[in-house]
């Protein structure tokens, strides 16, 4: 399928998406339409990408369902200027549109060597060399070099909350995690550190499912 189609296709999810109130934020949709997810796919999935729903990435993983992507994103209420951390590149895609709303260096973990090398070529041709970094690690250790960190936003669901990610929040400093079962159904906690104590107040978005969070802080592989 020729580009133009796809993107005409991607314009219409990204509206749809508004019109449903998914996609709110003005910015968010920018960075929707300037980072489309047919750019993150292999080939025989990228007639799908307009289609809101998961698709499979390589190592078994999937990469999320653009409303999902959106809700996390307009949650996350993300500043140009802010220090943003992913955990969990997958395909790239979403690191790409962190950056796209932090105008920012965006690191982001992932610990499949396969998925880092993927992210890592769809971010090259989309044009984010030296904008994001893919970094190949535990996420549940977070990343020290880099932190303190305004925001993080975790990609895949854990048992419970790392400790370490949310050491490596800034005081007001803002953490979007799903948080249950494994390869089921998770909740969706929005966590914000409110003293250097690592106290935080926690709120509940609802169920979500994602793939698991594998790590020493999260599910052990």
């Amino acid at each position: 399928m020729h580009e133009d189609d796809l993107y005409r296709r991607w314009m219409k999810l990204v509206e749809n998406l508004e019109r449903g109130r998914i996609i709110k934020d003005t910015r968010v949709k920018r960075a929707f339409l300037r980072v489309p997810r047919y750019k993150f796919v292999s080939d025989r999935y990228k007639e799908y990408a307009h289609v809101d729903e998961p698709l499979p990435i390589p190592a078994g993983q999937t990469i999320s369902a653009p409303h999902m992507v959106a809700i996390m994103l307009e949650l996350a209420e993300l500043d140009e200027g802010m220090n943003a951390l992913e955990v969990g590149a997958g395909s790239g895609w979403n690191a790409a549109l962190i950056y796209e709303l932090v105008k920012k260096e965006v690191y982001t973990i992932e610990r499949i060597p396969e998925l880092v090398e993927f992210a890592n070529r769809n971010l090259e041709q989309a044009g984010y060399r030296n904008k994001v970094h893919v970094i190949l690690g535990d996420g549940t250790k977070g990343f020290p070099p880099k932190a303190p960190y305004d925001r993080i936003i975790v990609t895949a669901g854990a048992p419970k909350v790392p400790e370490p990610l949310i050491e490596q929040l800034k005081v007001g400093g803002k953490l979007l995690i799903p948080v249950g079962g494994y390869h089921l159904w998770q909740e969706l906690l929005e966590v914000i550190k409110i003293n250097e104590d690592n106290k935080v107040k926690v709120k509940n978005h609802g169920g979500v499912a994602f793939v698991p969070l594998v790590g020493e802080y999260g599910w052990r592989g």
